[in-house]
């Protein structure tokens, strides 16, 4: 195995190792915004040491119900967009250490969907996020004002397109100086 294609592997493996973490945490941080939600229209209030924890962030915040229950949805929003991305990052990187080469049809296939996905997920969620502020707003004016995130996808979701094109030319080169490359056992 050459240099580079073992530094490639490498990167490969540390990809799917934090896309499943990113995964994790994302689980989780969706789960931890129905709960917040969960608590806050009281079906189940966080009760420590007998304080209604809820209730406090209620009735003595400077934060407005409609705020805090519009950060929980629009959490849950962006928890489960990310949660898809990472999987499919997953999916791509694991497939990719199983080929032992990122030249690969279907390789390239994967990190075109992939580049798809990073720049349609997050814009189709904060989309979502944008119609339930504004219905927020509609039916409580009191709801603050809210900075959507980023869009350093969309320049990721680019980066992966162009390695999709790259990674397509080079698995078509290595089918024509070799018919039975390992690249193609993984079509």
């Amino acid at each position: 195995m050459s240099k580079s294609l073992h530094t490639i592997q490498v990167l490969a493996k540390t990809g799917k190792i934090l896309s499943k973490i990113v995964f994790i945490c994302c689980l989780v941080g969706g789960i931890g915004c129905c709960v917040g939600l969960a608590a806050l229209l009281g079906l189940q209030g966080l009760v420590i040491g007998g304080v209604d924890v809820t209730g406090l962030i209620v009735e003595r915040g400077d934060t407005p119900l409609s705020t805090l229950l519009f950060a929980c949805v629009s959490g849950f929003i962006a928890c489960a967009a990310e949660c898809v991305l990472s999987k499919f990052a997953e999916h791509y990187f694991r497939h990719e250490l199983e080929a032992g080469t990122p030249f690969t049809l279907a390789g390239a296939r994967q990190i075109r969907r992939l580049g798809i996905l990073t720049i349609a997920l997050p814009v189709g969620a904060l989309i979502l996020q944008q119609i339930v502020y504004g219905v927020f707003r509609v039916f409580d004016p009191m709801t603050q004002q809210w900075e959507p995130g980023n869009m350093l996808s969309v320049g990721m979701g680019v980066m992966f397109l162009v390695a999709s094109v790259i990674f397509q030319y080079g698995a078509e080169l290595t089918q024509l100086a070799s018919p039975t490359c390992p690249g193609r056992a993984a079509e």
